[in-house]
């Protein structure tokens, strides 16, 4: 057998206990630093395996990290649980049917993906115990990717600095590897505060803390023209102070999310919205505070590690679907919309997507592109690229067309199609790592990629220093 039929095989005698452990998440789900059982779920499987856990890592409740073996190499296995709010859906439906009235789901199948990397790094650690081969697997438990930056405090606090290469993969609706870049994000709540008064009797001692918001929102939106074109700025207005309109509102506040191609751009653009919201309460008679929300580092594509990992994803190949997977895979698809499918196949090469155009399930591999390009969202692995070579891979979990963050994510994340791309996942991480394990020059070439691609630049994080994760019951 070759390298990745022997990681297939160790995973494949685990895979009941693998899908159990990703179920079980599923079943829980828990949004940003509410992850509790979700992480008792993974610390459990991985002390079962001979695993030394460190829980609360960086100040965060349901951050870990699980240790197996001594010295070097050192990869890092990433591990997501988080789930998203009003996304609840029972399973296998083709329909959206919450089984709580605006509860949480995994929208984002980090079911899937706190259990692959699980099944990844004990195929790695079985490996080692079979073949002898000296290094070091950890599995990392990154609690908030949804919202939080949980990867940014771990980065942070420094815990992946003995580490050589990071791996870790996302649920997707077609196979392929994430060379990519992603913009970076930082997210304030701007909470402006005045002074109430009956806004007909006596509008004249009163100062409306929502006149600021919205003057704060009609300064941005000015800004906008005078920004890089790859920048975006969101925002919500998440207190109006009331729902009395004969009240001038005492407080109101509104959330900004600011993205950008790097950091540093980032940080410019928050200064002059800031000074913006500085401005509104000049001209209210008001006064403004600032809370940190969160904030990710834009990712350093890495492409040695990514041809190692593209290698390695043709090599194991996809999973074999039944007739029952395709027909359930086709009436999820019945839900969705002609741009639904055609935003899917717009993620791969031409050739592929004419393959896959009248298709279910993605079932073919495509080539590594050979251009790299800068994702329109945001991830907090792009804070742990920055301070070690990063890759990442997808494999099919939904029907083709699924859209993220959505019922039918939700529906079919505890489905055949999810767990045989959740194991396919495993397996490509651990063959990854393991070759990179037994080739040490493959990871000094990740390495000098990475270093010439930072031109110098440090890892430096975006929360500011007196900030610390929340505590949360």
């Amino acid at each position: 057998m070759n390298k990745q039929e022997i990681i297939s095989q160790l995973i494949e005698q685990k895979r009941d206990a693998f899908i159990a452990v990703s179920d079980k998440i599923w079943e829980t789900p828990e949004i940003y630093f509410e992850e509790h059982q979700s992480a008792k779920y993974l610390c459990q499987a991985l002390e079962a395996e001979g695993f030394q856990v460190e829980k609360g890592i960086a100040g965060l409740e349901t951050g870990f990290v699980a240790c197996f073996g001594d010295g070097g190499p050192v990869v890092a296995i990433l591990g997501e649980y988080d789930a998203l709010t009003g996304l609840s859906q029972k399973k296998g439906m083709v329909t959206n049917d919450p089984i709580v009235s605006g509860g949480h789901g995994h929208g984002c199948g980090h079911n899937l993906l706190g259990a692959g990397a699980l099944a990844a790094a004990v195929a790695i650690k079985d490996y080692m115990q079979q073949t002898g081969l000296q290094g070091t697997v950890k599995y990392f438990g990154c609690p908030a990717e949804e919202a939080g930056s949980g990867k940014a405090y771990l980065a942070r606090a420094g815990l992946f600095e003995d580490v050589d290469f990071a791996l870790s993969w996302h649920p997707a609706t077609t196979p392929g590897i994430m060379n990519i870049s992603s913009l970076a994000n930082y997210s304030v709540r701007f909470q402006f505060h005045g002074k109430s008064a009956h806004a007909a009797a006596a509008p004249h001692l009163g100062r409306s803390a929502l006149d600021a918001v919205e003057l704060m929102n009609v300064g941005v939106n000015y800004m906008r023209e005078h920004m890089i074109s790859e920048a975006r700025i969101h925002y919500a207005i998440t207190n109006t102070g009331g729902i009395s309109p004969n009240v001038v509102q005492p407080y109101a506040e509104v959330v900004y999310l600011i993205r950008a191609p790097k950091k540093q751009q980032v940080k410019e653009l928050y200064d002059r919205v800031y000074d913006i919201a500085r401005g509104a309460t000049l001209m209210t008679g008001t006064t403004m505070e600032t809370a940190f929300e969160g904030t990710a580092s834009n990712l350093v594509p890495n492409t040695v590690l990514a041809k190692l990992m593209h290698q390695n994803l043709v090599a194991v190949g996809v999973p074999a679907y039944d007739e029952d997977d395709q027909q359930f895979a086709k009436k999820i698809q019945e839900s969705l919309s002609a741009e639904d499918l055609r935003a899917a196949l717009a993620g791969v090469d031409k050739e592929t997507a004419k393959q896959l155009k009248d298709k279910a399930i993605a079932d073919i591999i495509g080539p590594l592109p050979q251009y790299e390009f800068t994702l329109s969202g945001s991830t907090d692995v792009g804070d742990v690229s920055w301070v070690v070579p990063t890759m990442q891979c997808m494999t099919t979990c939904w029907a083709l067309g699924t859209p993220f963050h959505t019922w039918q994510v939700v529906s079919q994340g505890a489905m055949p199609i999810a767990h045989k791309g959740m194991l396919q996942a495993g397996k490509v991480m651990a063959s990854t790592a393991i070759e990179a394990m037994e080739n040490p020059e493959l990871i000094e070439q990740a390495k000098a990629e990475w270093q010439e691609r930072l031109e110098g630049e440090a890892y430096t994080s975006l929360i500011p220093d007196d900030i610390h994760p929340p505590k949360k019951a």
